[in-house]
């Protein structure tokens, strides 16, 4: 039995070192919300989906952000012409036409009631009996009445008479009321369908950015293009980079935002936007991308929000339009494809190689490493490693033919010595 016992000891004993030896560190998962766990693919591992990259601004420009727990709800009252104009389109129409209703069958009521306190209703057939309202015998005329009034359609059929005092006055407040609820529906209404938002979706990205040399320096580049004919005036780019960051001091600042240079002191981020143009930044000591190499690059986690602003020239309404570009979206080595050529007395701008990219010879370095090792073979910075590694050759094979017609020179010297000792 003993025995029984100590084998049986053995066997756990191994089976727990099997265990710790396959499973060293037990790995906790962190718990998902249920929505963001139902809306994982089934077929992505959690490596993977751990590395996953969650926009902060989608490419089609709107944010990813939601609002919760906004306890403050009156605050939207307050702006009511913003809150509707950012309603939906059913909502604002479903508000428009309750607006509408209920002041009439408010107004109707108000009607109704003072023929039915004066007593009309009660001499319809009376031709002696002068009524507030002629014509007004129930709830649905005096409703009909309160809709003639307010939108001013004036059937001649109904009408009000001057005995009745209460009301001319009420009169008087529907027509004021009813005006100022016109201005403010039909405002709002007019605002919501000039909106410029529909015209940003005319105004495109590149679906790509890419990282190449321009004029001897690394940049980082993106395509912006306008495909109507009527043109954003005053246009202006901006770009930021979106990375998480903890300063010095241990405080984690989550989606810190960093301004990404794209011409703003020397004024190329103020465009004419005719043709496609492509923005280019210079990666220099000021740039966040100052460090970061070909092969670091698919292990940052950042996105670079890109924003076109202008103002539309038909309406004169400002325009913006906005799209990202995570890590995975940026090709290293890259350029884009032209697509403006000349024709016969005008250019043509072709949008099928809008997106496109051909690849091009760029150092994998960093910018910071490539400035590094310029200065320490004072070499332009536009020659690439390549040919920087060759003239290293050529420069240590032209010393070592010096050292061999050194040497051939002494030992010349060294014969000549020797024959004439011997004479």
């Amino acid at each position: 039995m003993a025995k029984l016992t100590e084998s049986m000891t053995n066997v756990l004993e191994g089976d727990s070192m099997d265990q710790d030896v396959e499973s060293p560190v037990a790995i906790h998962q962190p718990k998902l919300p249920k929505q963001a766990r139902d809306d994982l693919p089934r077929h992505i591992s959690r490596d993977r989906t751990k590395r996953k990259i969650q926009r902060y601004v989608r490419k089609d420009g709107k944010c990813n952000v939601h609002h919760g727990n906004v306890r403050e709800t009156y605050r939207y009252l307050t702006d009511i012409f913003t809150t509707l104009v950012d309603l939906k389109w059913r909502f604002n129409l479903l508000i428009f036409v309750m607006v509408y209703t209920v002041t009439w069958l408010f107004f109707g009521m108000i009607w109704w009631l003072i023929a039915y306190i004066r007593g009309d209703m009660d001499h319809i057939e009376d031709p002696s009996w002068t009524p507030c309202v002629t014509n007004l015998n129930g709830f649905v005329s005096a409703f009909l009445f309160s809709i003639e009034t307010e939108t001013t359609i004036g059937y001649g059929y109904r009408v009000i008479t001057d005995k009745c005092p209460e009301g001319i006055i009420l009169l008087l407040i529907q027509s004021v009321l009813g005006s100022i609820v016109n201005a403010f529906m039909v405002g709002c209404m007019f605002v919501k369908i000039s909106q410029p938002k529909k015209r940003a979706e005319t105004l495109v990205f590149s679906t790509h950015a890419v990282i190449s040399m321009r004029d001897g320096k690394l940049c980082l580049m993106f395509r912006v293009g306008d495909l109507r004919n009527s043109h954003i005036v005053e246009a202006s780019i901006r770009a930021k980079l979106i990375k998480s960051k903890q300063t010095s001091e241990g405080e984690f600042i989550p989606l810190n935002q960093t301004d990404i240079n794209v011409g703003y002191y020397t004024g190329d981020d103020r465009l004419f936007l005719v043709s496609p143009l492509i923005i280019s930044h210079e990666i220099n000591q000021q740039s966040p991308f100052w460090e970061i190499s070909k092969a670091q690059l698919p292990k940052e986690e950042l996105e670079i929000v890109v924003i076109l602003e202008g103002m539309v020239e038909a309406t004169g309404m400002t325009c913006q339009a906005r799209s990202s570009y995570i890590t995975s979206e940026i090709l290293w080595g890259y350029r884009f494809t032209p697509v403006l050529t000349l024709e016969d007395g005008f250019y043509e701008v072709d949008y099928n190689s809008f997106h496109e990219t051909y690849e091009t010879s760029t150092p994998s370095l960093s910018a910071k490493e490539l400035a590094e090792l310029a200065s320490r073979a004072e070499l332009p910075l536009s020659w690439s490693v390549s040919s920087k590694l060759n003239q290293h050759a050529e420069l240590e094979t032209e010393e070592e033919d010096k050292n061999l017609e050194e040497q051939t020179e002494r030992n010349g010297d060294v014969a000549n010595l020797e024959n004439e000792s011997k004479v």
